[in-house]
């Protein structure tokens, strides 16, 4: 079963415009990549993609800069600013004025919005990427296993993070995910689906004895409250997981850690399943705010994936 219906079909030399057809709720402004959820036999869940959710992005009021800017000399005329005909998104304007707040380009000789394309090329040819880090996005990650997310949380300038924790939750929303050299492999899927199988059910088994030791007033599970007892338990039980576990993040970073991530991981030399996580990644921030993320050119890759490349890296 392919992973996303029309992905084998793309062509080498696919561009922006075929690949979209993965991204849904695009014209909502909050886009995102589904992941759908599968199956074994016997009822144990796993994921096969990446599931990319937008869930926050900036709002601009750029009207609140009229006392700032009318306490200028009027000859300079910087309230005209404000009039600006062509309405931007709300990163690339928050980006955009906070660069010309820079230089003090309010006046009728700067940038206007229309030329906003030409303006963030030579932000991005000039390395001056500061700017960029005012804008934040804030993403849901699922269908990650935890081996990505051990990847993933190695980037901590500009990043937050907030991860489902093993120790909090109980087994019954346990799921794991299928790495992509296994789904076209019968033999390889079919031992994928063995081990999961046998991962949740000795996590249920060793939960089990541990209640019962608990129960039995065993020192090591004590604890002083209902969530105490739990997370003994659980803290416990979850030593048989592997990284093919699923581990559901959500991500915050602005616009410039969020091209570093991308740079970084949507390239042809990146681990597969964290490729696969920063292209769709690309994919909805390309979506919501197409003038940051402009110069990126989508890579088919030989073994079928899909990176990025730039003429503007480390901005």
């Amino acid at each position: 079963m392919p992973v996303h219906e029309g992905q084998r079909e793309v062509a080498a030399d696919a561009d922006f415009a075929e690949a979209r057809g993965w991204v849904r709720n695009a014209e909502a402004g909050f886009p995102l990549v589904p992941s759908p959820a599968y199956a074994t036999e016997r009822g144990t869940p796993y994921l096969r993609v990446p599931g990319v959710a937008l869930l926050a992005k900036p709002a601009v009021h750029i009207g609140n800069l009229a006392d700032f800017l009318g306490g200028f000399n009027p000859e300079l005329d910087f309230l005209q600013y404000l009039d600006d005909p062509t309405p931007l998104p709300p990163a690339a304007q928050l980006c955009k004025t906070a660069g010309q707040l820079c230089y003090a380009s309010f006046g009728p000789k700067r940038t206007l919005n229309a030329r906003a394309d030409r303006y963030f090329a030579n932000i991005k040819e000039s390395g001056h990427g500061s700017v960029l880090e005012h804008a934040n996005f804030t993403f849901l990650f699922y269908g990650t296993s935890r081996s990505v997310t051990h990847e993933l949380v190695r980037h901590r300038a500009g990043f937050g993070f907030s991860q489902l924790s093993q120790r909090y939750v109980s087994g019954k929303a346990l799921r794991f995910v299928e790495r992509p050299e296994y789904v076209h492999d019968a033999e390889l899927h079919a031992a994928f689906e063995r081990r999961i199988d046998a991962a949740a059910e000795e996590y249920d088994r060793i939960a089990e004895r541990l209640l019962e030791a608990q129960k039995a007033g065993n020192e090591l599970l004590s604890g002083e409250a209902r969530t105490d007892l739990r997370k003994k338990v659980q803290q416990a039980a979850r030593s048989v997981l592997p990284n093919e576990t699923e581990a559901p993040i959500v991500v915050t970073a602005n616009v410039r850690a969020w091209r570093h991530f991308i740079e970084m991981r949507a390239n042809p030399h990146a681990e597969i399943e964290i490729r696969a996580l920063a292209f769709r990644t690309y994919l909805c921030l390309a979506a919501v705010e197409p003038i940051l993320f402009a110069d990126y050119r989508i890579a088919a890759l030989p073994d079928g994936t899909f990176g990025v490349e730039t003429d503007y890296p480390k901005v």
